[in-house]
């Protein structure tokens, strides 16, 4: 019995090699059509600050001896007169985090503020009050909730440099801070802590009896 074996045509063999080409030319063209899209639509970052510029520099002479972290939340409404709301007016919700420290400058003590006996076993120390430093804003921290501007305002954005401006409701931040600063014992912790500090580091150098005192 003789098995028959058909042959493909010339034809078959010429079309599967251009199937087969046209199959990696459009692959080719879809990578590059995909490539072109990113390069065309994708975003890029690029860092072209200039280098930090040393202004000043102050020699430190204060203990920072606590620090108080708040929040608060700013609600800053600004109308215009004989104008509804939505034609001009603004209205931000803001949430304002930052830090507040509280300091004894050392810097102030003279030979009069410090007394010690004859044996050195005994000091005596007259620092100034605590004082608070200015409240810092923590910008990751802080961050506006809602924003509702009226018509003009918005009109007013499109023409502005900085359309989502926040300096008003930083600064309202702060001064809350530095308000609720005042009115928590920060400053009366600092005295605390500069006391610890100092007994612990004469007694390190021999003496017994370490006094601290605040004065104007």
């Amino acid at each position: 019995m003789t098995t028959s074996i058909k042959r493909v045509p010339g034809w078959a063999k010429v079309l599967s090699a251009v199937a087969l080409v046209l199959v990696v030319i459009f692959a080719g063209l879809r990578l590059a059509f995909d490539v072109g899209l990113h390069d065309v639509f994708g975003e890029d970052t690029h860092d072209r600050s200039g280098p930090a510029l040393l202004k000043s520099i102050q020699d430190m002479s204060r203990y920072d001896a606590a620090s108080g972290n708040f929040q608060v939340v700013v609600d800053l409404e600004k109308d215009a007169k004989y104008l509804p709301d939505a034609i001009r007016g603004s209205r931000t919700l803001y949430v304002g985090a930052g830090t507040v420290e509280a300091y004894v400058d050392l810097g102030t003590l003279g030979d009069k503020d410090v007394t010690v006996n004859d044996d050195r076993t005994s000091a005596t120390l007259r620092l100034p009050h605590a004082t608070l430093g200015r409240p810092a804003l923590d910008p990751d921290h802080s961050y506006a909730v809602s924003k509702q501007r009226g018509l003009l305002n918005r009109l007013g954005d499109l023409f502005s440099d900085n359309p989502n401006d926040e300096r008003a409701v930083q600064r309202l931040a702060a001064r809350h801070i530095g308000e609720a600063a005042k009115d928590s014992r920060l400053t009366s912790r600092a005295e605390v802590n500069t006391t610890g500090m100092l007994q612990g580091l004469l007694r390190s150098l021999g003496f017994k009896e370490v006094n601290v005192t605040y004065g104007a």
